[in-house]
């Protein structure tokens, strides 16, 4: 019993310390003070400024462009990458399983510098031979990002792929069916939830990155992250982020009920079925 209460005490002082952060932007994103702490009076005044400041918008569509392209294609990529794998024999699946792995332990910081340098390399390469660059562009700062979430589309969508039968396509391709025309009919529709986590996760960590965005980007774009350092090295930090940040934890927050209602209604909708069925027989 005095385990059970300690257990569940300590899981919640550690919500507590994870959320109470958050929770403290939020309530201070309800007073229009410059600064974070002062109470200026109960407001909704940055709910609507957060729209006309011009710097912040621009960053949040640059990010937004950034985060939709690269989560689209490393979907894509490594959607395609979980399939092959999946069909290779057990010796070069292993080892493209390893290669995958690398970048999701290895250091931000060795990816975003070794892709500093390789774009740089390659830059001078083009130059040497008259061909005018303008590198880091939106192409490296985009083969950057997809280069850091691409590993985890394969791993959210390697589990369906093992969930489901292989002899379906085998079969799909001995009943006549061409190898992409399987594909699209067999492989993907039992895969789809994983494809949708995996664009959600590669969405999210584009959304947030700093490391690569700052290492890669021209100087003249910039997202939240690189603008929101920018300014707290000259200022504090603009009061309309505050409303910003809880506009993001509330659209996030609606996500998270909408994908939780559907998953449960699907699973009541398999229960039902399967009840139907047993009352058949």
């Amino acid at each position: 019993m005095i385990k059970k209460i300690l257990a569940k005490v300590y899981v919640y002082f550690i919500l507590f310390l994870l959320y109470l952060p958050i929770l403290f932007l939020i309530i201070y994103s309800f007073t229009p003070a410059e600064t974070t702490g002062v109470w200026e009076g109960f407001s909704f005044e940055l709910y609507g400024r957060v729209f006309f400041n011009e710097k912040i918008m621009r960053a949040l569509l640059n990010t937004l462009i950034i985060a939709l392209s690269s989560a689209a294609v490393a979907t894509l990529l490594g959607t395609l990458g979980a399939i092959g794998v999946f069909y290779m024999k057990k010796r070069p699946q292993k080892l493209m399983e390893g290669i995958n792995e690398i970048p999701v332990v290895n250091a931000e910081i060795v990816v975003a510098i070794s892709l500093a340098i390789l774009f740089r390399v390659f830059a001078n390469f083009l130059e040497a031979r008259g061909v005018a660059t303008n590198s880091p562009n939106f192409v490296t700062l985009l083969i950057g990002h997809v280069v850091l979430s691409i590993s985890f589309v394969y791993l959210n969508v390697k589990p369906k792929l093992q969930q489901m039968d292989p002899n379906d396509y085998e079969a799909a391709l001995d009943l006549g069916a061409k190898p992409l025309y399987a594909i699209r009919k067999v492989v993907l529709p039992a895969i789809v939830p994983g494809i949708v986590s995996g664009f959600m996760l590669a969405f999210t960590l584009s959304l947030d990155d700093f490391i690569i965005t700052n290492f890669l980007r021209n100087q003249s774009f910039d997202t939240l992250s690189t603008y929101v350092q920018g300014v707290i090295v000259r200022a504090a930090i603009p009061a309309e982020m505050r409303a910003l940040t809880t506009y993001i934890v509330l659209i996030t927050l609606a996500v998270v009920l909408i994908s939780g209602i559907k998953r449960d209604s699907r699973s009541a909708r398999k229960a039902m079925l399967r009840a139907q069925k047993r009352g058949t027989l």
